[in-house]
């Protein structure tokens, strides 16, 4: 059982979760074989009943939304997304980011409450299976990060497409971090038409982190902040943090946003 603390005084919100100790692929050297992996056209049976499928295909589906089974909140699913063995976003293709920005959407306003989509790519960035997936989380109250937003952050430009926008802060707490938003800013992402562009562009912006790392994988967050302006934050995680990250919350960046958006433009 998921224990949720609250600490009024700091604000913080804390899950103590031990059963995700024991979860598949927690174990340091965890198997990356096809043929293991619950998430795989032909494993069905290994995830508990899902609660969404979308499109179809030779495997009869293109994105399937099941229950977390080791959830660290008490309500959490994972979105697959779709049937091949692929470890990263950036290998998607369009049609299978449309179908995650409609699951999110869907599986958002079908169990109600507070929805927070999220995407751990890589080890280092928590993910626990390979196979590619996004998250959602119902929260008990807004997360503490969007309550302290007073806006969107002053970006150094990067990319733009079919009506959303990609940047990096003038303030980017590690390299290549990334913010994308509507070009005009709308509120409600869980509800906007423009919630799969911003999805593709993210896959591309991934795609050229990549090339820029040469690594087929860079370990990387990305999240759905709703809210009056709603956005995507991708950060990157190529950097470890330390005490004066963790303590006093100043950001040691060592690439500015400016040569980080200069490199992501050249793609």
């Amino acid at each position: 059982m998921t224990d949720l603390r609250h600490d009024p005084m700091t604000g913080r919100w804390v899950a103590i979760a031990p059963g995700r100790a024991t979860r598949p692929g927690a174990a340091r050297h965890a198997s990356d074989a096809e043929e293991a992996c619950p998430f795989c056209a032909g494993h069905e049976d290994r995830t508990p009943p899902e609660t969404l499928r979308l499109g179809d295909g030779p495997s009869g589906w293109g994105v399937r939304v099941v229950p977390n089974l080791y959830p660290a909140l008490e309500r959490q699913e994972v979105v697959i997304h779709g049937p091949e063995h692929v470890h990263s976003i950036g290998e998607l293709a369009d049609a299978t980011l449309d179908l995650v920005a409609e699951a999110w959407q869907r599986r958002a306003r079908d169990a109600g409450g507070i929805c927070f989509p999220l995407l751990n790519e890589g080890r280092d960035a928590g993910a626990s299976l390979p196979h590619s997936h996004s998250q959602l989380a119902w929260l008990p109250g807004p997360p503490p990060t969007v309550v302290c937003e007073r806006g969107l952050p002053e970006v150094v430009p990067v990319l733009e497409l079919e009506g959303v926008s990609a940047g990096c802060p003038l303030a980017s707490r590690v390299p290549y971090e990334v913010l994308i938003a509507p070009s005009r800013g709308e509120p409600d992402g869980l509800r906007s038409n423009l919630l799969a562009p911003a999805l593709r562009l993210l896959a591309e912006l991934v795609r050229r982190l990549q090339r820029i790392e040469g690594a087929p994988l860079v370990p990387l967050n990305a999240w759905l902040h709703e809210g009056p302006n709603w956005h995507l934050e991708l950060v990157p995680r190529t950097m470890r943090l330390a005490g004066l990250e963790l303590g006093a919350g100043v950001y040691l960046n060592p690439v500015a946003p400016e040569e980080a958006a200069a490199n992501l433009r050249a793609g």
